[in-house]
């Protein structure tokens, strides 16, 4: 706050030193007297630079004092600037201007008082302050990119920018060609050849995993089996769970009695068990194939399309809890047979005066 004190100060002397200078005589304001013997009346500069004091600097003089504190102390600061220029230009308008002789014969005894490597040259006056922006990109002119460049030229074209499609025959709509939607509703252009773009994304074969089969402490783990329709646990036990992961057209038949079983992301896999203690799960499958040998208490079924379930003599007080699934079927053992019983996926809700009542909806045949 001192520094600009003083600095202010300092302008305020250059004022009022060249205003001196230029009152040699009594002359307004602004007049340049005579010049060459000619009265030349308010000088162009000076009157050109009235103009900007009395219009763009008193503006932002009346705003810098409602702001007041810092802002009103730097708009008297830019006002004396401004002040000062005024007295330089005016003083200036009154001498006529020299030739280049004696100016250029002064130059290197001038070039004395310049200020040299070390000190720099003093900033320029900042220009007013402007309204504050409504957002922080307001005002600052973007550079337009190649891209929207080529866009907003092919718009300029109007009704010109048809002229490069390429008409499309009657044969190659697939609203009109039956063979088309058959094939995906795609056609090749006859005049464009398609090949690959280097930036066109790549396909890449699926990465198959090694299938597992193992008992990893108190769980087995059957994983990524393709093809095996001859996967057994022969020693399965209470304290065991089994864990099966993306098998894809295989079968496994457990031995024993096992505490819990998982289907997960399962397709055309089959399971014969022999009792589960806990429950077993099904889980994002689909085509699913269970034969129950001896007991189970529960059987989940959640997010599966496509599941079968074989029950035995001893299975049928079995619960089967389901959500999110569809083709479900509970097949009974009846005289040496199955009899199939498919599970609802349907279901009607109503409101009977205290409580929802659900229950699975009748399809009408």
């Amino acid at each position: 706050m001192a520094e600009m004190q003083g600095l202010m100060e300092r302008l305020e002397q250059a004022v009022v030193r060249l205003e001196l200078l230029s009152a040699g005589s009594h002359r307004p304001p602004g007049d340049c007297g005579e010049v060459n013997n000619v009265n030349g009346g308010v000088a162009a500069p000076v009157e050109a630079f009235d103009k900007l004091m009395n219009s763009v600097v008193a503006e932002f003089l009346k705003n810098s004092r409602i702001l007041a504190g810092d802002v009103e102390t730097h708009a008297e600061m830019v006002h004396s600037a401004f002040q000062a220029q005024r007295a330089f230009l005016l003083m200036a308008s009154r001498y006529q201007q020299p030739q280049e002789g004696p100016l250029a014969s002064t130059a290197p005894t001038l070039s004395a008082f310049s200020p040299g490597p070390g000190l720099p040259p003093p900033p320029p006056p900042p220009p007013p302050p402007g309204p504050p922006p409504l957002f922080g990109t307001e005002g600052r002119k973007e550079e337009p990119s190649p891209s929207r460049s080529a866009l907003f030229a092919q718009l300029n074209q109007g009704e010109a920018i048809t002229k490069g499609l390429r008409h499309v025959t009657d044969d190659q709509k697939t609203y009109k060609n039956p063979g088309l939607r058959a094939q995906g509703g795609q056609t090749r252009s006859p005049t464009k050849s398609h090949t690959p773009s280097p930036t066109s994304p790549t396909s890449y074969p699926l990465q198959k995993h090694a299938p597992v089969f193992e008992l990893e402490g108190k769980k087995w783990r059957v994983e990524y089996q393709e093809d095996r329709n001859d996967l057994m646990i022969t020693d399965a036990e209470l304290k065991q769970v089994a864990y099966i992961f993306k098998c894809n057209k295989s079968t496994l038949q457990m031995k024993g009695k096992i505490n819990s079983i998982t289907i997960d992301n399962c397709k055309k896999f089959g399971l014969v068990f022999d009792s589960v203690v806990g429950i077993v799960e099904v889980i994002n499958a689909k085509d699913i194939y269970i034969q129950v040998m001896g007991k189970v208490p529960t059987i989940s079924i959640n997010k599966t399309e496509g599941c079968h379930i074989y029950l035995s003599e001893d299975a049928l007080d079995c619960e089967i809890v389901s959500a999110k699934s569809s083709e479900m079927n509970i097949l009974i053992p009846q005289d040496g047979d199955y009899r199939e019983f498919p599970v609802p996926e349907q279901f009607k809700t109503t409101w009977d005066g205290s409580k929802l009542v659900t229950e699975p909806a009748e399809i009408l045949a």
